[in-house]
């Protein structure tokens, strides 16, 4: 292939790879390789997060460890190495990852992006100049490595830290959250409602303690999440079969990774699967579209039950953030709840793409990882971050409108199925139809038609004791 060369000026230099020479700018720490990607994929504004920024500098500082200690590198490189990927773990290079998202299905141009970056610090550390590869990007910073074993070992190594750092934390103040009002509430009897219509009493605590439960589920879901992305596929080089790479090195990696992660990875128990699918990645992502519907609901829940405040339902008051109309000066609406579904919508989105990458999966290689990676990296992200903000600023303020919740239930024509048990199913309907017509209570109606002395009516519509079991034994709805 003819060589071309890129004029080079006071603000770039010349770097040479396989395919030729090609202006760099003087002042970046990336190479020629990140420079013709860059020229190659200019698709989108969309880059890798801070979280696979950091996963990959924590790689290659450990792979330099590791081969140090294994005799494959000097003393001299390795400290330079390890220096320059602090500096990426840590985040004071991520000016230097301007690489596109969509680019090469492998996520090689994130790869030598990474090796480029740490090889010309290091040889900047080491008094060389940038470009002179002192440092070389390949034959030092990605020895025993590929980038078809790094990036998807990089993708779980962010996603599982992440989880561990920020979704479970946030998941877990949300359900401490629902929690103390589940318990704050359970005195509280309101109307139940299925299908959108009137069904028997229910305390509002039990409906709260329901939302608890839900996030106390999707804790487990993180937790499965995590043990699917547990093994990583690091020492599978090329295909699987670990050419050029010594047979302890991605053991041992591996355990600095999780030392320094605080999260418990380990070696692909078979680096074929781990390489040519990404099945866990698709795994993890339904756990996390399936708390999203979760959290979907509860929201939802949480709207309709403070509606109004006058014509709604208005049986709970949400705390008023900011005005909620350009046009109708007063009105206040649920934006924080509005944001949770809003932030569900596009985590159930994306868990459609993490799937129908997962059939990218070709041969020995599956070439859609840096759209997995960024989709299911943007759901733990916007899942933590609204968790959190779900809780501090809607759930902690929710306060219960009592005399709201009591007058709904008196009117609620289902009380009539406390009476199903004693005077039959469709003496109970045949009431109910009776009270809606004369626009009373089933209460009201059933004393004008003494269908039980006024005692045991008491006793029957009693809204406390309908949220118990047990009563009467009879039919209880549907």
């Amino acid at each position: 292939m003819k060589k071309t060369r890129s004029p080079s000026s006071p603000a770039t230099r010349i770097e040479r790879d396989t395919m030729g020479a090609l202006a760099v700018p003087t002042t970046a720490y990336y190479g020629v390789q990140t420079a013709r990607a860059i020229e190659n994929f200019p698709i989108s504004a969309l880059r890798f997060p801070r979280a696979m920024i950091r996963a990959m500098g924590l790689i290659k500082r450990a792979a330099a460890t590791v081969n140090q200690s294994l005799g494959l590198l000097d003393k001299k490189r390795t400290k330079a190495i390890v220096t320059a990927a602090t500096e990426v773990v840590d985040g004071q290079l991520d000016g230097e990852f301007p690489v596109d998202i969509f680019q090469t299905g492998s996520g090689t141009s994130t790869n030598m992006n990474t090796n480029e970056v740490i090889s010309n610090r290091a040889t900047e550390l080491l008094g060389g100049a940038r470009g002179s590869k002192l440092v070389h990007p390949n034959d030092h910073v990605n020895l025993g490595q590929s980038s078809n074993d790094v990036i998807p070992t990089a993708i779980h190594i962010a996603a599982g830290e992440t989880m561990e750092r920020q979704l479970i934390p946030a998941l877990t103040c949300l359900h401490k959250a629902l929690a103390r009002k589940a318990k704050a509430f359970d005195k509280i009897v309101k109307i139940g409602r299925t299908h959108l219509q009137d069904a028997t009493p229910v305390r509002l605590g039990q409906e709260f303690s329901g939302y608890a439960r839900q996030i106390e589920l999707s804790l487990q879901r993180v937790t499965r999440a995590q043990a699917a992305l547990s093994e990583v596929a690091l020492g599978g080089t090329a295909v699987g079969t670990g050419l050029n790479c010594h047979p302890k090195f991605a053991s041992k990696v591996i355990a600095l990774v999780s030392k320094e992660t605080g999260c418990a990875f380990k070696e692909a128990a078979n680096h074929f699967e781990a390489q040519s699918a990404q099945d866990a990645l698709v795994e993890a992502s339904g756990e996390l579209k399936t708390i999203a519907v979760s959290l979907m609901k509860i929201a939802n829940d949480i709207r309709w039950l403070g509606s109004g405040p006058r014509c709604g339902l208005g049986e709970i008051t949400l705390p008023e953030t900011q005005p909620g109309s350009s046009i109708m000066p007063g009105k206040v609406n649920p934006v924080i709840a509005e944001s949770v579904t809003m932030v569900c919508a596009q985590v159930i989105g994306n868990d459609l793409t993490v799937t129908v990458g997962g059939q990218a999966a070709n041969f020995e290689l599956i070439v859609m990882l840096p759209v997995m990676a960024y989709n299911l990296l943007q759901s733990i992200e916007l899942l933590s971050t609204a968790s959190h903000n779900f809780a501090v600023k809607c759930i902690d303020g929710i306060q219960a409108n009592e005399e709201r919740c009591r007058s709904l239930i008196e009117e609620s024509l289902a009380m009539c199925t406390a009476l199903a048990p004693e005077i039959g199913y469709e003496a109970a309907a045949k009431l109910a139809k009776d009270a809606y017509k004369a626009g009373k209570t089933v209460r009201q109606t059933a004393k004008e038609q003494k269908v039980l002395s006024e005692k045991r009516l008491t006793q029957l519509l009693d809204p406390w004791r309908m949220t118990k079991p047990g009563g009467p034994i009879g039919s209880a709805g549907g």
